[in-house]
């Protein structure tokens, strides 16, 4: 190194004259460049995070339909990740009373404005985020919910008499779950961020950004017969659940 810099600054003292001036031109050029092309690769880093992003929630609402498959055939009802059952919401406290087209128009508050704009969930710290719940749990050692963030407790096992794997499915057979306890064999319920981790192999996906993480809601099912209607799943990134989301509605 030593050798190469004592190489350099020779060749630099024997330069004049025009070679003294277009050495001058290069080392602006260089500076010029360097200068223009910095934003260029902050701007092509943040497009490759939202890529990443909007990837991710592609596969979450993939895996998702997978799973509301797989529960109307084994439970005789497709529901999403985090449902007690079919006909009950996945949301914060505000929320759950809501009648289905109450919820789902809080939640399109929240993604978009009536003009077709942004909503008002636009920071990892808004107020909104109390309705929203986390896909894999706020405390996952992976991926935890950024500090000063507001979101909805973490989803419970359902324990209602008729939820699948509910209380009624103690002899093994009133409530047919997808979940099985593997010691007994009987029917039994998991929370939301398991079914989420099991879908993904037990591995738990994270937002590229430093302020982000994914959550969602899921609107509630309901009717009887011909006039049923199947419950709607919505994921975000808190980084701007505006920006970033998707919906799936079988």
């Amino acid at each position: 190194m030593k050798q190469t810099l004592k190489t350099l600054i020779r060749n630099v003292k024997s330069i004049n004259g025009n070679s003294l001036a277009e050495f001058a031109t290069t080392t602006a050029l260089m500076a010029t460049l360097a200068a223009t092309a910095a934003p260029k690769l902050s701007e092509m880093s943040e497009g490759a995070k939202a890529e990443k992003s909007r990837n991710e929630l592609d596969k979450m609402v993939k895996q998702a339909g997978q799973f509301y498959q797989d529960t109307a055939d084994i439970e005789g009802r497709g529901r999403f990740p985090g449902q007690d059952k079919y006909d009950r919401p996945v949301t914060g406290a505000n929320h759950g009373s809501l009648s289905s087209s109450a919820h789902e128009l809080a939640i399109l508050a929240d993604l978009i404005s009536a003009s077709g704009g942004n909503g008002t969930y636009i920071e990892y710290r808004g107020g909104d985020g109390a309705d929203w719940v986390s896909v894999f749990g706020k405390t996952n050692a992976d991926f935890p919910v950024p500090s000063n963030t507001t979101l909805a407790a973490d989803d419970d096992a359902g324990d209602c008499s008729d939820c699948p794997g509910g209380s009624s499915s103690d002899n093994g057979g009133a409530a047919p779950s997808i979940h099985t306890d593997p010691a007994t064999g009987l029917y039994i319920a998991k929370d939301g961020h398991y079914e989420w981790k099991q879908l993904f192999g037990g591995e738990v996906v994270g937002s590229q950004y430093q302020d982000g993480h994914f959550v969602y809601q899921v609107v509630k099912g309901g009717g009887t017969g011909d006039d049923t209607y199947p419950p709607v799943l919505y994921v975000a990134d808190i980084e701007n659940a505006s920006d970033f989301n998707n919906v799936l509605e079988p």
